[in-house]
């Protein structure tokens, strides 16, 4: 898959900062202590337990993705606004908020699926983490981020 996606970034005109809306990854994920609260991030901004937030090795910044929970089904959407994860075969670091909403705060590890839903974006409502179903009920959340 990752051969396909790089000869496709080569080749598509894209730029390999940009992440391909509907790219599908699976894997690992897992999530931040609480320890880890109010510590700067990548991006700079400061890490919150209560956002729907995560840490992806590659795709850039501000980047929207879908996490679904592959035991349960469960979903949520997240903003990627750090880089991670630092756990081996992992392949998302989610918020605590999220992986309480995805159900594996137990387990502290899940097999996911992730999805790009959107670019430079973030989830204005709601502030804290939401069960979301699988259905396309996730566009009214997204919204441009302001660019001052």
């Amino acid at each position: 898959m990752s051969i396909i996606v790089t000869i496709m970034l080569l080749f598509g005109g894209m730029k390999s900062t940009e992440a391909q809306s509907g790219l599908i990854q699976k894997g690992k994920a897992s999530f931040y202590s609480k320890r880890f609260h109010g510590k700067k991030t990548s991006c700079g901004e400061r890490y919150q337990n209560d956002k729907l937030t995560a840490a992806h090795i590659s795709l850039p910044m501000n980047t929207m993705v879908e996490v679904t929970n592959l035991s349960n089904n469960q979903s949520v959407v997240v903003r990627i606004n750090d880089r991670g994860p630092h756990g081996k075969g992992r392949i998302i670091d989610l918020a605590y908020a999220a992986a309480k909403t995805l159900g594996i705060v137990k387990t502290g590890i899940a097999n996911v699926a992730i999805r790009v839903v959107g670019h430079n974006r973030k989830i204005t409502e709601p502030a804290t983490a939401v069960l979301f179903p699988l259905t396309n009920r996730l566009e009214p959340l997204l919204a441009p981020i302001d660019t001052i």
